[in-house]
């Protein structure tokens, strides 16, 4: 193959769909492309005209029009279009224009159509129009395996169940019988339609918890209990379970979450049988589950401040590994969560129970579930209506300072706008908080809201969760009447721009330490996060994650079909970015930041990068018409 031949086929194998095709296919296309080059405001394609090869852009620009002359797509290097008309009847549908000098590589008909034959990816790709960027964020997802793959199929036998009357001897036999870990614990009845189930003989049972051999050990023997008792008196009463068709990640996260070993797994309401650790750990070599573990078995802030290189070591691996920003950024948050737990358990040993109840919140990308290996501590007090300042503050001050300075040691920095308990104004109690949310919806404006939009991320940890879930209840109550307040958090939103300059170049940093670079976060992921957040708030979601956000958004009208998805492949794409830009300063031995600099990516990567920070930019654009500053009566 002659040189000009080959630069043809290595160009139009780094991009989709031609970068997954066999080399054959690839040298069929180098062989039979035709080169056109078209000056600036020059038409590629007219309507109802003939068309018989596929566009693939080499270089510059291109805008494609609908029949009625509106914008339909602006296109670039690696682009292809075309393809509806050779799918259907050969007449050009959508018009073409240069915006740019342009070099364009004409397919013929015939090579298109069988690489559609021969490659099931190729014709996925243009029967179902998938961009680039869609593309991208579906192949990272079908790389790991541990996303499809269902809980059920680690499951290997029926569970052994057994009345909560059975002494706790009986039910030890049954469990060295049948060489299990653990035993549900089931009672006739119905009275938990959640945990209610028949039998093959139609008799109603309901599970009432969960006995396991670690059980037997420290509540049955280490407390000198008789062989005769019965099982249900030493049930824990706390009961997780999962579904069967939950996937084998999400029973993972559950167990790190709930720090348990062992899960029930349910077809509907009936169990089919039970999880253990050693299953999970069998299907997947990440270390996030030995970590949650050993974090809880720390007795000291400062053995929890010895485990921060294991957080950075397994973070590297899930990346290595293949997980995708929604498991990195769920497994880093539960992590997160889980220091945060043990320093509270380790504060309340230190300082005695609290005086009154409380919860202790967390906010941005912790509450979200989205923390990366950067991150800074987002936190608040929500304290109970008794709480007098007088009294009990002082406990609950040095609790926030044992809590935050533990949080310091063990690598999350503190928060630079004092976003955490220790600051008085954050620890407060739920009726004050009331007002505080009260007043940041009815008389909002961009200066109140610019320190306060992070606590519309909110989840609760540890404490009395019903004071987070009352605010989320408010928040979904309120924010979807209140247009003025979804207006400011919408220009708020604006401050961040993708950093898209002319001609789909980039606008690089200017900021001395990161000169000539872009700062995935602050240009991207974090403006990203914000209009999703005012989307979420304006249709009274009560999701945190910005993915499940999402998906209660698209099933409203607020936005057109597809974009949902669209900014969700986005969202995918620049968190990995970011995330991999990240593994790579930990693998080089540099101090992890969310600065990249577009040189140092792969050709591939910097187009697709283009193609995200374009979808922000239209869905920036779309949220200032989408929420604009109510027009106010004026008085006579």
């Amino acid at each position: 193959m002659d040189v000009e031949l080959l630069e043809i086929r290595q160009h139009m194998g780094q991009f989709p769909p031609f970068d997954g095709l066999s080399d054959e296919l690839l040298d069929a296309i180098a062989e039979q492309v035709e080169v056109s080059y078209f000056k600036t405001d020059s038409d590629i394609l007219t309507l109802n005209d003939t068309l018989n090869e596929l566009c693939y852009i080499r270089s510059g620009a291109v805008e494609v029009y609908r029949r009625q002359g509106e914008l339909y797509n602006r296109l670039g290097e690696g682009d292809i279009f075309g393809h509806f008309s050779l799918l259907r009847n050969h007449k050009v549908r959508f018009p073409a224009k240069a915006i740019e000098d342009t070099l364009i590589y004409f397919i013929p008909d015939a090579v298109f159509q069988r690489l559609c034959e021969e490659d099931d990816d190729f014709a996925d790709f243009v029967e179902l129009e998938r961009p680039r960027l869609e593309t991208a964020a579906e192949q990272q997802k079908k790389s790991n395996d541990m996303m499809v793959t269902r809980i059920r199929k680690l499951v290997t036998r029926y569970p052994v169940m057994v009345e909560s009357t059975t002494s706790v001897q009986q039910a030890a036999k049954q469990i060295i019988d049948a060489q299990a870990s653990a035993v549900l614990v089931i009672n006739e009845g119905s009275n938990n339609p959640r945990y209610s189930f028949q039998d093959s003989e139609g008799k109603t049972w309901q599970m009432c918890g969960i006995l396991t051999d670690s059980d037997f050990r420290t509540r049955v023997v280490a407390e000198g209990l008789s062989p005769s008792t019965p099982i249900g008196e030493v049930i824990s009463e706390r009961l997780i379970t999962i579904q069967s068709d939950a996937s084998v990640y999400e029973a993972m996260l559950t167990m790190l979450r709930s720090n348990v070993h062992h899960l029930p797994v349910l077809y509907r309401q009936r169990p089919v049988g039970v999880v253990h650790l050693s299953d999970i750990i069998r299907y997947e070599t990440h270390s996030g589950l030995y970590l949650v573990s050993n974090i809880f078995n720390q007795s000291s802030a400062q053995g929890l401040a010895k485990l921060a290189p294991d957080v950075r070591a397994a973070f590297v691996r899930m990346v290595q590994e293949g997980a995708n920003s929604q498991m990195v950024g769920s497994a880093l948050s539960t992590i997160g969560r889980s220091f945060t737990r043990r320093l509270l358990e380790l504060a309340e040993d230190t300082l005695g129970p609290p005086p009154v109840p409380y919860c202790y919140m967390v906010n941005g990308s912790m509450a979200r579930n989205e923390q990366s290996i950067v991150t800074d501590q987002d936190n608040a007090l929500i304290l109970s209506d008794d709480f007098v300042p007088e009294e009990h503050d002082e406990y609950f001050h040095a609790l926030a300072a044992f809590v935050s300075d533990g949080l310091a040691a063990c690598g999350y920095t503190y928060c630079k706008g004092d976003v955490m308990a220790t600051n008085r104004q954050w620890r407060q109690p739920l009726a004050v908080w009331k007002r505080y949310f009260q007043d940041w919806m009815a008389n909002p404006t961009p200066e109140k809201l610019l320190h306060s939009s992070i606590f519309f991320d909110l989840d609760s940890i540890y404490g009395e969760d019903l004071f987070v879930e009352t605010l989320q209840d408010l928040i979904a109550q309120t924010a979807p009447k209140s247009p003025l307040f979804l207006a400011a958090m919408a220009r708020n939103a604006l401050n961040r721009t993708p950093p898209l300059g002319f001609f789909r170049t980039f606008v690089m940093e200017k900021d001395g330490k990161h000169n000539n670079s872009i700062n995935l976060k602050r240009r991207g992921t974090a403006p990203m996060v914000d209009l999703i957040r005012v989307h979420a708030l304006a249709c009274g979601s009560k999701a945190q994650n910005s993915f499940q956000r999402l998906d209660d958004i698209s099933k409203t009208q607020l936005l057109a079909t597809g974009v949902s998805d669209k900014l969700s492949y986005a969202l995918e794409f620049l968190c990995m970015s970011r995330i991999r830009h990240q593994m790579i300063d930990l693998q080089e031995e540099r101090v992890p930041d969310n600065n990249i600099e577009p040189e140092n990516v792969e050709d591939s990567e910097r187009h697709t990068l283009k193609d995200a920070f374009q979808v922000l930019s239209n869905a920036q654009k779309f949220l200032k018409f989408r929420y604009p500053v109510p027009t106010q009566r004026q008085g006579r």
